[in-house]
């Protein structure tokens, strides 16, 4: 099978939704289909180590929900598209956040093959989505199949297009994230490491985090804070920690792919204050796979991947008071961190990649029966 797996944002960046495609069409891959992916960039295709990627649009960064997505308004790549699905002639265009860039909408509009999207994104309202229905609902018509990677996801795009969404999650590779991984050294001398992985932007609720272990560090000196993940801090962090002297604090900033294990090993306590706006726990998954214990915002996206006192413990949001309070508890508590740590690498296997992708690409196969073509693509020599 020819499948196109089309990105709304910067394949340059590091996200959450390229991460999804690619690891999605290295598994369809391993399953002997055909994958191109086809996204916008700010750097030329020749300098991203991605073989089966086409570049059509320049993305610009856009402020939405405190992060910053980077999706194309290039109102002008149609013949591009065009082009494209004539020469490939695919037998699945599957379209990441359809209806928030230029050129997952310029596929809708061109694309005569079956139609998938996913919606990855979850907000408790969307002005976007609110304004642009009156002129997306035509091209929203041309989706034969919806997946959403959670039920908030599924709750906010079902709230401005209705409409069945099949529930299918993102993965995790299993093989990476494992708890054989060595720690980082350095970072094994007794002290006990609070790690957290993620973009630094207002909406990871770091400022909650660091203000938390600022009302720790005096009375427990032992504790250390890791924080990894691109970017800089935010202004409220950088408040925070301005008007306190707090020792231990360690920034290391982004890593590569491959060390990121590592740093999961090295949490004695994994921790994502999220305050918002997360569809799903990835960062989450990959803490339980390397069976780590979690604290975590109490949230939509996170409560769906997690249970309370089973895999870790979740907190009211922007609660720093509660965030201390949970730290303490685990802290106390090795036994119950082990406990956790377990019960999170069992749960993770539920999604691991070849699982998921098999989901996706079964919804293919029914949505492709329904329309009469499976036989015509089974036939193909």
């Amino acid at each position: 099978m020819k499948i196109a797996l089309v990105s709304p944002y910067d394949w340059a960046y590091p996200g959450g939704v390229k991460n999804h495609i690619r690891s999605l069409s290295d598994e369809l891959q391993r399953m002997g289909h055909r994958t191109t992916i086809v996204s916008p960039s700010s750097k030329p295709a020749r300098e991203l180590a991605t073989p089966n990627l086409v570049t059509i649009g320049k993305p610009i960064p856009l402020p939405i929900a405190g992060s910053i997505a980077r999706p194309t308004f290039s109102l002008h790549r149609g013949p591009q598209v065009r082009a494209l699905l004539e020469e490939e002639e695919f037998d699945v265009v599957h379209l990441h956040e359809p209806l928030v860039s230029a050129l997952t909408i310029s596929f809708l509009r061109n694309s005569h093959t079956l139609n998938v999207g996913t919606f990855h994104a979850y907000v408790p309202r969307s002005r976007g989505y609110r304004s642009a229905k009156p002129l997306m609902k035509r091209w929203f018509r041309n989706l034969h199949g919806k997946i959403a990677v959670s039920q908030a996801a599924a709750d906010l795009i079902g709230k401005y297009f209705p409409g069945y969404y099949n529930i299918i999650p993102n993965g995790i590779n299993l093989d990476h994230f494992r708890p054989d991984v060595q720690p980082i050294e350095s970072y094994m001398d007794g002290k006990l490491n609070i790690v957290f992985v993620g973009r630094m932007e207002k909406r990871k609720g770091l400022r909650y985090l660091i203000s938390a272990y600022g009302r720790l560090k005096w009375e427990y000196p032992q504790i250390r804070l890791i924080i990894i993940g691109p970017g800089k801090l935010d202004p409220a962090s950088e408040r925070v920690l301005g008007e306190r002297v707090l020792d231990d604090i360690e920034i290391v900033g982004g890593v590569d792919y491959a060390e990121l294990p590592r740093y999961y090993r090295t949490a004695d306590i994994f921790i994502s204050p999220a305050t918002g706006g997360e569809s799903f726990g990835i960062v989450l998954l990959e803490a339980m796979a390397t069976e780590r214990p979690i604290i975590a915002s109490n949230i939509p996206g996170y409560a769906g991947v997690m249970q309370h006192g089973v895999q870790g413990l979740l907190v009211e949001p922007q609660d720093d008071q509660a965030l201390a309070a949970a730290i303490v508890e685990l802290m106390q508590n090795p036994d119950q961190r082990r406990a956790m740590g377990a019960r999170g690498r069992l749960h993770a296997q539920a999604y691991g990649w070849p699982k998921v992708a098999r989901q996706v690409y079964n919804y293919y196969e029914r949505l492709l029966d329904e329309r009469g073509a499976l036989d015509r693509i089974e036939k193909k020599p």
